[in-house]
């Protein structure tokens, strides 16, 4: 198992500390929810697929033979609106002092030439890489500044700096994460909150089977001869961000595998 150690000082910072992770029920999102657990953070989990979580639940007790751990399962559907403003508000009280937000939950559809797109595909990018971020943040945010402490972390893209060829409509919504992350660190200059953009490159998770609409041999090809990143990798960057001293605020990390040099330079071992 890794980042099994001795706790150092910035895990004990995050000892009952409360973090909500989106999109938590696979890939970089539980790859948090085994990081922060490990460190004794009370853990908000949510995302659609409420069995997933509940099994990741059941995973992190027996894993680390902690009866005492605090988890809070949400179904969520960042989405919708609504939904999230409900299950903001009707968190129990131990349950609504969110210290970190990892607004993780996001996801490409298709890859094709913007001319001959499905709309539908471009409809659910936008609603969850992009709305759904917004509503989580407008939701969670106000508390932190009331309570004077906080920190958000969005997770971003290298597709939000660099476009690459019928990524037109995903690269906008990395393209939107980055500055929506860079406009609300403005929006909070003055406060003690913190917001940070973590930007992978290939990371080997469910992204690609998502965006093929579950075609596992087109999933399998993008990772093909190349060592990706794993989504463990990026939550170790994610735990970093957040456990610095309370004045040092990292703004953004693009991180790729060695065998990656920018969204369309792949080494690809043959």
């Amino acid at each position: 198992m890794p980042h099994a150690h001795c706790p150092t000082i910035h895990q004990i910072m995050i000892q009952n500390q409360i973090v909500l992770i989106t999109g938590a029920s696979s890939g970089i999102g539980a790859a948090c929810a085994r990081i922060f657990a490990l460190s004794g953070a009370k853990l908000i989990l949510a995302a659609r697929r409420l069995e997933r979580l509940q099994q990741l639940a059941s995973e992190l007790v027996e894993t680390f033979h902690e009866t005492s751990l605090q988890i809070h399962l949400l179904q969520l559907d960042v989405r919708d609106r609504s939904a999230v403003k409900s299950a903001i508000s009707n968190l129990p009280p131990e349950w609504s002092d969110i210290d970190i937000l990892i607004n993780n939950a996001g996801l490409s559809r298709g890859l094709d030439k913007l001319h001959v797109g499905d709309t539908q595909d471009w409809d659910e990018m936008i609603d969850t890489n992009i709305k759904g971020l917004l509503y989580l943040t407008r939701y969670i945010v106000p508390g932190m500044v009331k309570r004077n402490r906080g920190h958000v972390v969005n997770i971003g893209s290298i597709a939000g700096h660099q476009t690459y060829p019928k990524g037109n409509v995903y690269c906008g919504t990395k393209a939107a994460v980055k500055a929506i992350s860079e406009g609300l660190k403005q929006d909070l200059l003055g406060t003690p909150i913190r917001v940070t953009s973590v930007d992978p490159g290939m990371v080997e998770t469910e992204f690609s089977q998502v965006r093929f609409h579950g075609d596992s041999d087109r999933a399998q090809q993008v990772y093909q001869g190349v060592t990706p990143l794993t989504p463990d990798d990026v939550a170790d960057v994610i735990f970093f961000c957040v456990t610095r001293p309370t004045h040092v605020n990292i703004n953004e990390v693009i991180l790729m595998p060695v065998d990656q040099a920018s969204a369309t330079m792949v080494y690809r071992r043959t």
